[in-house]
């Protein structure tokens, strides 16, 4: 059983040898790399043809991480497919694991574990844990919660990836979210597999995700949304739904708190009033709570930000 390893790059050249190599490590017998290079101006291109044959090379121009997911997706010939991205790497035995640790392979969609988050501090990697996934819960609440793992953990059975229409062009960030939420939507299985093998790598402040949290914000908050009605319409909202989607965006209220506490009490109240904000969990101490029923958000934050 064939499996393609596909890893986009764009201006990744400190990073794609190394993302490279740890596809070609995979102790899986059957495996084909595919690196699409979106119009990187770096040296990224001449690192990835140092690896000759050994990978096939697609190169083309479209500033837009999904479009060159799609087009090693159009490319792949295995029947699973792994997505890589260059400033990550895997475990060696990372989708030997996964299918070991899977019962029924042909009732599965997509394989999905933990990963590891490797942190950066001063040019060396400082710290790596495993990320949580609630297995007690269902995947909705998985996904409402963001457990859901970083790109680098699923594998796609091809055929079922290919039907939901592959990744979404022009998704800002959340790429992975929007796409496991397509994924449920249309009844694909997931199968988690306990051990993590994929390593996602935080080095820069830099991306997308990291340089502009409102953006993921504001997409974060249009996904649960889009999520809620669809539970709602198929009468599949549960009361554990409701919570989880209430604490994210509780979550988020005070993550914009730290940059514009103003429009970060506006975005608590429209979520308060839609009763989709819910203060639970380790950003909401017991103290925090008192604050915030006694006297709202803004105040609450206030006092947060004096006890610090």
């Amino acid at each position: 059983m064939r499996i393609s390893i596909i890893i986009p790059s764009h201006n990744a050249g400190r990073w794609v040898s190394h993302a490279i190599e740890s596809a070609l490590a995979q102790t899986w017998p059957e495996t084909e790399v595919i690196v699409v290079d979106d119009a990187s101006s770096d040296d990224s291109v001449a690192k990835i043809r140092t690896f000759g044959d050994r990978v096939r090379f697609l190169q083309g121009v479209w500033h837009n991480g999904n479009a060159a997911r799609n087009a090693g997706l159009a490319a792949a010939t295995g029947e699973w497919v792994q997505f890589l991205d260059a400033d990550d790497y895997l475990e060696s035995q990372k989708i030997t694991w996964q299918f070991s640790e899977t019962d029924d392979l042909a009732s599965a969609d997509v394989l999905y574990s933990p990963v590891l988050v490797e942190t950066w501090c001063n040019g060396r990697p400082a710290n790596r844990e495993p990320t949580c996934i609630d297995t007690g819960t269902d995947i909705f609440t998985q996904w409402f919660t963001w457990q859901l793992p970083q790109t680098g953990s699923a594998l796609w059975r091809r055929e079922a990836l290919l039907r939901i229409g592959g990744w979404k062009d022009g998704q800002p960030c959340c790429q992975e979210h929007e796409l496991y939420l397509r994924a449920l939507q249309t009844a694909l299985r997931f199968r988690f597999c306990p051990t993590p093998g994929a390593v996602y790598r935080i080095w820069s402040e830099e991306t997308v995700c990291r340089k502009d949290p409102l953006l993921v914000i504001r997409e974060k908050t249009k996904l649960i949304d889009a999520a809620l009605a669809w539970l709602t319409v198929h009468d599949r909202l549960s009361p554990a739904h409701r919570d989880a989607a209430g604490q994210a965006c509780f979550g988020m209220a005070r993550t914009w708190a730290k940059s514009d506490l103003s429009k970060a009490a506006s975005y608590a109240g429209e979520r308060r009033r839609l009763r989709r904000f819910l203060p639970r969990g380790p950003a909401a101490p017991p103290c925090y709570r008192l604050a915030l029923a006694l006297c709202g958000f803004r105040f609450a934050e206030c006092i947060a930000r004096w006890t610090r």
